[in-house]
């Protein structure tokens, strides 16, 4: 059993890319949910407040799961294709945000998100 896949990628290197899409957007998300609260005041009293709230120790987490699965990541594949593949993150991360926290998605930003999938999906199939 080959454990290569048709896009000549290793198979354990999509798995990484994988986990790493989903720390990376779980760790946006969560740094999101800690700063975008209107009532955590400004100035040092918000960074207090933040660093009291679960959130911001989710997103620390996801981001140093995220440093390890990109360095084992990187280990597999090419820098430039790796770079290239990790930008899926952005639209993960666009399309999490419109349901989480409700923001908009203009015909610009959904343009910018397909041209990241297509570049993505050419640099897959190589």
């Amino acid at each position: 059993m080959s454990t290569e896949l048709s896009t000549g990628m290793p198979a354990i290197a999509i798995v990484l890319w994988i986990a790493n899409v989903l720390v990376d957007s779980g760790g946006q998300l969560a740094f999101k949910a800690a700063a975008g609260d209107p009532d955590a005041g400004a100035g040092v009293a918000r960074w207090k407040w933040m660093l009291a709230r679960r959130w911001i120790w989710v997103g620390i987490a996801c981001y140093v799961a995220e440093f390890v699965l990109w360095l084992s990541f990187l280990s597999l594949v090419p820098l430039s294709e790796g770079v290239l593949l990790g930008s899926i993150n952005i639209v993960a991360i666009m399309i999490a945000g419109r349901y989480w926290f409700a923001e908009k998605l203009t015909r610009l930003r959904v343009a910018g998100m397909v041209l990241i999938s297509i570049g993505v999906a050419v640099v897959g199939l190589q």
